[in-house]
């Protein structure tokens, strides 16, 4: 049986069919799309569906924004979805909505050890897990153990409030208040969070842009390449604090979901700069709890 799954962010939603029988899951037909060229959700899988050439009779998405009843407005694009609209507009018979934390809390169990990339050891512990996944935005979601295995379920806890440790987090906080009316994790944490970080040093430092990204869509990007080969020392500094930032959020939500089994990083950012987040402050960071860094 294969069903139509995919996972929607505010940059690309990927789609596959997915195989599903005794011996797992095994994706085919993977594509690809910019999310932001496209009208709908509907517009997406109904091309899809086309350019394959396959028949399925149910689908499963991964949404980027809360998901009740399988009903979801996406954080970062202008869209609204309906699990029983998207059956009738696209003729399947169940559509399922999750939110895109929760999905990648219940792909751990299936990571072998070549999926990880250890950044510290535990010891052994069975107990609470945790997601932390920067990207375009801040996704959190927690893995509560029930004494035969995890339970993961959705938060939206990157939209918690931003909170600044020193004089340079505090002009950071200031400068984002002057541009937003409420400032979160997500501002700090995500790729937005890079672009916005190198912008506030730019006047916080008084130096002159890099023009890293000329025509590029994607600054972040820039500015962590530039970062990892140390031709732009701003972007250093930029990429140096946005690490620091996301470890101590990291650490938050290991503190809140007592994640003694584990606190996993997922998103696009953190492998795309593991030496950097390696080579960074994100675990001091991370164990920076005072009483709680045990």
């Amino acid at each position: 049986m294969h069903i139509v799954v995919g996972d929607i962010g505010g940059t690309k939603t990927n789609l596959a069919l997915a195989e599903v029988d005794d011996a797992g899951v095994r994706l085919s037909a993977e594509q690809r799309y910019p999310s932001g060229e496209f009208e709908s959700l509907d517009a997406i899988v109904g091309s899809y569906l086309k350019e394959i050439g396959a028949k399925c009779e149910r689908a499963a998405f991964a949404v980027a924004g809360p998901v009740q009843q399988d009903r979801s407005k996406t954080t970062n694009l202008p869209w609204e979805l309906d699990g029983r609209r998207l059956e009738q507009l696209l003729g399947l018979t169940t559509v399922r909505l999750l939110n895109d934390l929760e999905a990648l809390a219940w792909g751990v169990a299936a990571l072998g050890p070549d999926d990880l990339a250890e950044l510290h050891p535990g010891d052994g512990t069975v107990g609470n897990a945790c997601v932390v996944a920067a990207g375009t935005g801040l996704g959190e979601a927690g893995m509560f153990w029930d004494g035969a295995g995890h339970r993961p379920f959705a938060t939206e806890g990157g939209h918690t409030d931003f909170a600044p440790s020193d004089e340079l987090e505090c002009a950071l906080l200031t400068y984002l208040q002057e541009r937003y009316d409420r400032v979160s994790w997500e501002r700090v944490v995500s790729g937005m969070g890079i672009a916005t970080i190198y912008e506030f040093l730019l006047e916080w430092r008084g130096s002159e842009p890099a023009h890293l990204w000329g025509d590029k869509d994607d600054p972040a990007a820039a500015i962590a390449e530039a970062a990892s080969s140390g031709g732009c020392p701003l972007c250093n500094e930029t990429m140096a604090l946005f690490m620091r930032l996301y470890g101590r959020e990291a650490g938050n939500m290991a503190l809140k979901h007592m994640a003694l089994g584990g606190v996993y990083l997922g998103g696009g950012i953190a492998p795309k700069n593991l030496e950097l987040l390696r080579g960074s402050d994100f675990l001091s960071a991370f164990f920076d709890k005072g009483r709680m860094r045990p």
